[in-house]
């Protein structure tokens, strides 16, 4: 593991601190903010719910329009949370560290998923684009993405892929948010 994959997770909890202390939530980009966040850990549980880490090439689900759902996923909900604290500068701090954490993250997994999945990977990342979504139709699925059988949506997946700290994660932000603005 890099070391930037080994800080993304303590950097988001002290991005946290900054962000609460920081933010000044107002009613209209609270309710904006969260609605965008929402579709965030949305499309993180639809992700996970496709994915096996490690022993599956998910190419089915979000994972038709990007190779990194998950990632994009959480680039709304923090760019939703950040709308919601009415904080300018906090927006451009999380850009930078999500550019700076992020973007060598899915690098290094990209050689990994390289590795482990050789020609297969090679004509997935051809046709899947690396994070923004295509506009175009989706990618055409391949059920054998070097594996036996589709990888269908199972809510299994959520839970084995601790999705459930996101969602957890997610209620404890909005709930301090709207605290903090019940309370300014």
């Amino acid at each position: 593991m890099t070391s930037v994959q080994s800080i993304r997770v303590p950097a988001g909890f002290v991005f946290a601190a900054i962000y609460l202390y920081f933010s000044q939530p107002r009613i209209d980009f609270l309710l904006a903010g969260l609605a965008l966040a929402a579709v965030g850990l949305a499309l993180r549980l639809w992700a996970s719910g496709h994915i096996e880490k490690g022993t599956r090439l998910a190419a089915r689900g979000p994972y038709r329009w990007t190779r990194n759902p998950l990632y994009l996923g959480s680039f709304l909900m923090g760019l939703g949370f950040t709308l919601a604290a009415s904080n300018i500068w906090l927006l451009g701090l999380f850009l930078f560290l999500f550019l700076l954490i992020y973007i060598p993250v899915m690098r290094r997994e990209e050689e990994e998923l390289g590795q482990a999945f050789g020609s297969h990977y090679e004509a997935y990342r051809q046709r899947v684009s690396m994070f923004v979504p295509y506009l175009k139709s989706p990618a055409p699925v391949e059920d054998s993405v070097g594996q036996d059988g589709p990888c269908n949506f199972q809510w299994h997946r959520v839970i084995l892929n601790h999705e459930y700290n996101t969602v957890i994660g997610f209620l404890i932000i909005t709930a301090l948010v709207w605290v903090k603005m019940i309370w300014q």
